[in-house]
């Protein structure tokens, strides 16, 4: 009998893999911001699921270098038209010998500032634009059109929101009808704790 578990055991965890676990802190990031997203759904159209996990990718649910140290917590690159603060960081960009060089990173005031310009940058960059006939609760969809709209460089990129949003149950909150936190309460810092309804 002990063998038959034991085999049995052996054959999930072949077949079907290692079970991901949650991450506490992404847990504790997920409801700190979570109706930041949802906030951002309902301005923009863009699902809070693929908000929610997009941040806890680029910002590894909060801790990155580039989140504590500029309130970044979508990845968004300067741009040449951004005139807000920048912060260096390296990433993918290189110099014409291929040298490895610091790429411009867009430095916010707070985590909220974060967030509305995330929503702003895909709903005013013209290649961006497909992704808005998909429903907000269509986010598979949306997941595949940022990596086709070349979002990320990664080409797992989809595959991650996809299994992170499945992961946390981030899709719950596409379906979000409560009263929400009104953005001008929010503190200047971004901190939004647990609001509620």
């Amino acid at each position: 009998m002990i063998f038959f578990k034991t085999t049995l055991l052996l054959f999930m965890v072949i077949f079907t893999g290692p079970k991901e676990s949650l991450k506490p802190h992404v847990v504790n990031y997920i409801e700190t911001y979570k109706f930041v997203a949802i906030d951002e759904m309902v301005r923009s159209g863009i699902p809070a699921s693929i908000i929610m996990a997009q941040a806890i990718l680029e910002s590894n649910g909060g801790v990155s270098t580039l989140a504590r140290e500029s309130n970044n917590h979508f990845g968004i690159k300067c741009k040449s038209y951004w005139t807000g603060s920048a912060h260096y960081h390296p990433d993918d960009d290189r110099d014409a010998n291929g040298k490895l060089i610091p790429s411009c990173f867009r430095k916010y005031d707070s985590v909220f500032s974060s967030y509305a310009d995330h929503s702003d940058f895909l709903m005013n960059t013209p290649h961006y634009q497909p992704l808005f006939v998909y429903d907000k609760t269509e986010y598979e969809q949306w997941a595949k059109g940022l990596q086709l709209c070349g979002y990320a460089s990664d080409p797992a990129y989809a595959d991650k929101l996809i299994r992170t949003v499945k992961l946390y149950n981030l899709h719950e909150l596409d379906y979000y009808t409560i009263q929400y936190i009104a953005p001008s309460k929010l503190t200047t810092s971004g901190d939004v704790g647990s609001s509620q309804k």
